[in-house]
């Protein structure tokens, strides 16, 4: 199946999606869609956002955004110098990010991201966010985040962020 690959076809999740038949070859996240997905989006927890086809309700791929804090201590000390003095900031998290085996290796992991890193640049302009975090679920992720510049916390290596006026030179 040849992806198209337009903002058009990421939407928040919606009762309509066929999330059953979604499979990215990792059960948690494929029983979070199935199970919890609209339930966080009811209880305004997380804002999934997922990826479809025209003319077809089933999930292809999906990820999650929420507001978050951080310690600044956690920080790098470069950056930690470039902040105000303040205990905690506001960020975004990225706290999934999924795609169907059936699409594996036609860019919509990539495609995916830097969707949810416009709307956190969006949103980062009506509610602050100094960042976008992501809690890589192993090396691949980690690998993949990396690859796109996150960069690792201090003391959780597999924690990574990725600094919103980094964010912003992207799409300026």
């Amino acid at each position: 199946m040849a992806l198209s690959l337009v903002p058009e076809h990421v939407a928040p999740l919606e009762k309509a999606h066929d999330r059953k038949s979604f499979d990215c070859g990792n059960e948690e996240l494929n029983r979070y869609l199935r199970e919890q997905a609209r339930q966080d989006a009811a209880k305004r927890v997380a804002a999934p956002f997922i990826f479809t086809q025209p003319d077809s309700p089933a999930v292809l791929g999906f990820y999650t955004l929420s507001s978050s804090i951080i310690p600044v201590a956690e920080l790098p000390p470069v950056l930690m110098n470039q902040l105000p003095r303040y205990g905690q900031l506001p960020v975004t998290l990225l706290g999934r990010l999924a795609v169907d085996r059936s699409v594996s290796g036609q860019g919509l992991g990539e495609f995916l991201l830097v969707d949810a890193l416009r709307r956190s640049l969006e949103a980062a302009q009506q509610i602050a966010a100094m960042a976008v975090i992501v809690e890589a679920k192993d090396q691949r992720a980690e690998s993949f985040y990396r690859h796109f510049d996150f960069r690792p916390f201090q003391q959780t290596p597999l924690r990574l962020f990725l600094p919103m006026g980094q964010i912003a030179k992207l799409f300026a």
